[in-house]
């Protein structure tokens, strides 16, 4: 009798989930969870705990026993709430039984969009640095990922010169994710509607992560990319609650799109997903009713935070350019001799102070980190005396 498999175990995997490399962020928080007493700009999440009306909203609905399904788009009064909302601020409207769904963060949203719209070998057009999914779930969903790099030169804003001259017959899709992370990159409205003229030109799909929608700074206005004109018939629009409601364990995103996309999309959602958690469904009512205050109430600390940290790397001598949006600073790193992964390592290593490599997020975020100043202000004071130490040793 034999044992074992006739091939190697792992040749069972697809290959191009075998071909794939993990995340460099994952990587760089394995090695930060080994180390103690150590002051983390790491992690892309509110150091904010949800506002406390939500959290009883949620612990409400548990007692009054609602521990069932909901429909599998989600409740009809959060559909309906997001619907409401996103007309008011953006002057788009959408049919909340027909064309939202709610799921299991904006993560989900990412995945089940994308395999909705593609097929195999569709080419997908995105902008680098960017959030370390986006590439792999266009490559999961059966697409070919083209990479559009953006540089201090633009404030890493994509142009759409660069889209234009990406265009091949095999595109059928844009991915855009602003405000940006890792770079805290916005895009303003004129920058849109450029980009809007070549997707009409070349009957392109877009899809859209404004998932930090609510996180700008310095007096921009964010526009949803579906609100210019044309654009609502031909994008995607993905959203939730993680970071504008510090509600990232609760796991809540949502789609907006046209009937017709929206029908394939939430075919992937109901073959994947039951339906998102209904406790953290009446967690996203409580913040759209009640949550505004405590929006702005965490917008103007991540100002102040912002401020303080962009103002002290350039300081020491790692040009920042002014991020707009998200709460992240991304930092050139070059004049240190370094480069990003060493950068990193070593800062962590001599000064207990992480940060997160720009390779991570794409070869275009080489030579910068990652720092988020989602972190409390007097932390993020101790952490950029250390680095001001660090780049000092170093002759910077």
């Amino acid at each position: 009798m034999t044992t074992g498999t006739a091939r190697p175990t792992a040749d069972f995997l697809a290959n191009n989930v075998r071909s794939m490399a993990p995340s460099g962020i994952r990587r760089f928080f394995d090695m930060l969870a080994e180390m103690h007493d150590v002051i983390s700009l790491t992690i892309g999440e509110p150091d904010f705990n949800t506002p406390e009306p939500i959290t009883r909203a949620a612990i409400a609905s548990l007692e009054a026993g609602e521990t069932h399904y909901t429909a599998n788009g989600g409740m009809l009064e959060l559909r309906e709430l997001i619907a409401t909302n996103l007309r008011q601020r953006y002057g788009v409207d959408y049919d909340p039984r027909s064309e939202t769904i709610i799921t299991v963060g904006a993560s989900e949203a990412v995945d089940a969009s994308l395999r909705a719209l593609l097929n195999p070998g569709d080419e997908v057009i995105y902008h680098e640095p960017c959030f370390v999914s986006y590439a792999p779930c266009i490559t999961l969903a059966g697409g070919t990922p083209v990479a559009l790099s953006t540089t201090d030169a633009t404030d890493f804003r994509v142009t759409a010169a660069q889209v234009a001259a990406a265009i091949t017959p095999r595109t059928k899709a844009l991915f855009l994710g602003y405000p940006n992370n890792p770079t805290g990159a916005v895009l303003g409205h004129d920058d849109l509607s450029a980009i809007a003229e070549v997707v009409e030109a070349h009957d392109l799909v877009v899809v859209t992560d404004e998932i930090y929608d609510r996180l700008v700074y310095g007096g921009h206005q964010h526009t949803a990319f579906s609100s210019l004109p044309g654009m609502r018939d031909r994008t995607v629009l993905i959203g939730g609650f993680s970071k504008s409601y510090a509600m990232t364990g609760w796991r809540i995103g949502y789609v907006a799109a046209p009937e017709a996309l929206m029908t394939g999309i939430a075919k992937v959602h109901q073959y994947g997903i039951m339906c998102a958690p209904t406790a953290a469904q009446f967690a996203a009512i409580a913040a759209l009713r009640i949550g505004e205050p405590f929006v702005l109430e965490m917008l103007a600390e991540y100002d102040r935070r912002r401020e303080l940290m962009t103002r002290r790397f350039n300081e020491i001598g790692l040009h920042c350019f002014e991020p707009h949006g998200a709460f992240y600073c991304f930092p050139n790193i070059t004049s240190t001799g370094l480069d990003d992964e060493a950068f990193a390592r070593e800062l962590l290593l001599e000064e207990h102070v992480a940060v997160v490599p720009g390779s991570a997020f794409g070869p275009s975020g080489a030579g910068h980190v990652r720092a988020c100043y989602a972190t409390a202000y007097e932390q993020i004071v101790e952490a950029m005396d250390a680095v001001e130490r660090f780049v000092q040793r170093r002759g910077g």
